[in-house]
Protein backbone atom coordinates (compact mmCIF):
# COMPACT_ATOMS: atom_id res chain seq x y z
CA UNK A 1 0.00 0.00 0.00
CA UNK A 2 1.64 3.41 -0.97
CA UNK A 3 1.60 6.58 -0.82
CA UNK A 4 4.89 6.20 -1.10
CA UNK A 5 5.63 3.40 0.83
CA UNK A 6 3.10 5.13 3.89
CA UNK A 7 5.71 7.10 5.79
CA UNK A 8 4.19 10.22 7.05
CA UNK A 9 6.80 13.21 5.69
CA UNK A 10 5.34 14.83 8.72
CA UNK A 11 3.48 12.81 11.00
CA UNK A 12 0.72 15.21 12.51
CA UNK A 13 -2.37 17.83 10.83
CA UNK A 14 -0.58 20.55 9.70
CA UNK A 15 -1.34 23.79 7.82
CA UNK A 16 -0.05 24.15 4.08
CA UNK A 17 2.04 27.23 4.56
CA UNK A 18 3.00 27.37 0.23
CA UNK A 19 2.46 25.79 -2.61
CA UNK A 20 3.75 26.44 -6.47
CA UNK A 21 6.97 25.40 -7.96
CA UNK A 22 5.96 21.78 -8.19
CA UNK A 23 5.55 21.45 -4.27
CA UNK A 24 4.31 22.38 -0.85
CA UNK A 25 5.71 23.63 2.40
CA UNK A 26 4.29 23.07 5.54
CA UNK A 27 5.70 22.53 9.46
CA UNK A 28 8.86 24.26 8.16
CA UNK A 29 9.65 21.61 5.53
CA UNK A 30 9.78 21.47 1.71
CA UNK A 31 8.29 18.60 -0.36
CA UNK A 32 8.63 18.48 -3.91
CA UNK A 33 5.84 16.66 -5.65
CA UNK A 34 1.67 16.26 -4.49
CA UNK A 35 1.20 15.39 -1.04
CA UNK A 36 -2.24 14.03 0.82
CA UNK A 37 -3.01 15.35 4.05
CA UNK A 38 -4.82 12.87 6.61
CA UNK A 39 -5.40 13.63 10.22
CA UNK A 40 -2.39 11.12 10.78
CA UNK A 41 -0.14 13.08 8.73
CA UNK A 42 1.22 14.39 5.80
CA UNK A 43 2.16 11.80 2.99
CA UNK A 44 3.84 12.03 -0.29
CA UNK A 45 1.54 11.53 -3.35
CA UNK A 46 2.52 10.22 -7.02
CA UNK A 47 -0.45 11.25 -8.36
CA UNK A 48 0.09 13.79 -10.93
CA UNK A 49 -3.35 15.10 -12.93
CA UNK A 50 -6.28 14.89 -11.42
CA UNK A 51 -8.89 13.25 -14.61
CA UNK A 52 -6.21 10.22 -14.97
CA UNK A 53 -6.35 9.05 -11.10
CA UNK A 54 -6.76 5.39 -10.49
CA UNK A 55 -7.82 3.21 -8.21
CA UNK A 56 -4.49 2.82 -6.70
CA UNK A 57 -4.08 6.78 -6.27
CA UNK A 58 -6.86 6.63 -4.07
CA UNK A 59 -7.22 3.73 -2.29
CA UNK A 60 -4.13 5.08 0.56
CA UNK A 61 -6.64 7.90 1.12
CA UNK A 62 -9.85 5.72 1.45
CA UNK A 63 -7.98 3.00 3.81
CA UNK A 64 -6.60 5.86 6.32
CA UNK A 65 -9.87 7.78 6.88
CA UNK A 66 -13.78 7.08 7.95
CA UNK A 67 -16.83 9.30 7.53
CA UNK A 68 -17.97 12.10 8.28
CA UNK A 69 -15.27 13.77 6.37
CA UNK A 70 -14.43 14.99 3.21
CA UNK A 71 -11.53 15.08 1.36
CA UNK A 72 -10.54 18.34 -0.72
CA UNK A 73 -8.99 17.32 -3.79
CA UNK A 74 -6.80 19.75 -5.44
CA UNK A 75 -6.87 19.27 -9.00
CA UNK A 76 -3.46 21.64 -10.06
CA UNK A 77 -3.85 25.24 -11.56
CA UNK A 78 -7.43 24.97 -12.10
CA UNK A 79 -10.56 23.03 -11.07
CA UNK A 80 -11.11 19.54 -13.00
CA UNK A 81 -12.95 16.88 -12.43
CA UNK A 82 -11.52 13.12 -11.28
CA UNK A 83 -12.85 10.15 -13.07
CA UNK A 84 -16.88 8.63 -12.54
CA UNK A 85 -15.00 5.71 -10.53
CA UNK A 86 -13.16 8.09 -8.20
CA UNK A 87 -16.28 9.39 -7.09
CA UNK A 88 -18.13 6.28 -6.74
CA UNK A 89 -15.69 4.53 -4.68
CA UNK A 90 -15.51 7.45 -2.08
CA UNK A 91 -19.23 7.73 -2.25
CA UNK A 92 -19.42 3.74 -1.18
CA UNK A 93 -17.30 4.42 1.29
CA UNK A 94 -19.30 7.12 2.36
CA UNK A 95 -16.55 10.28 2.30
CA UNK A 96 -17.33 13.44 0.33
CA UNK A 97 -14.64 14.63 -2.36
CA UNK A 98 -14.85 18.34 -3.72
CA UNK A 99 -12.38 19.03 -6.65
CA UNK A 100 -11.18 22.06 -6.88
CA UNK A 101 -7.96 23.84 -7.29
CA UNK A 102 -4.96 23.39 -5.70
CA UNK A 103 -4.62 27.23 -4.22
CA UNK A 104 -8.28 26.96 -3.50
CA UNK A 105 -8.08 23.22 -1.91
CA UNK A 106 -4.91 24.31 0.43
CA UNK A 107 -6.58 27.62 1.28
CA UNK A 108 -9.92 25.71 2.63
CA UNK A 109 -8.23 22.80 4.20
CA UNK A 110 -5.64 25.11 6.60
CA UNK A 111 -8.93 27.18 7.32
CA UNK A 112 -10.71 23.80 7.73
CA UNK A 113 -8.41 22.23 10.36
CA UNK A 114 -7.48 25.55 12.38
CA UNK A 115 -11.51 25.20 12.99
CA UNK A 116 -10.71 21.87 14.54
CA UNK A 117 -13.29 20.68 11.61
CA UNK A 118 -12.67 16.63 10.38
CA UNK A 119 -11.31 17.23 6.65
CA UNK A 120 -8.38 16.02 4.86
CA UNK A 121 -7.02 16.93 1.55
CA UNK A 122 -5.47 15.43 -1.74
CA UNK A 123 -3.10 18.17 -3.48
CA UNK A 124 -1.79 17.68 -6.96
CA UNK A 125 1.37 20.19 -7.29
CA UNK A 126 1.47 22.84 -9.31
CA UNK A 127 4.13 24.59 -11.54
Amino acid sequence: MTPETEIARYPYETAITAYGKGGFRFAEMSHRGSIICLPSGVYAWNATDAEALQDQDIDFILSRLAPPITVLLGTGEKQLWPPPHVYAAFAKAGIGLEPMSTGAAARTYNILIAEKRPIAAALIAVP
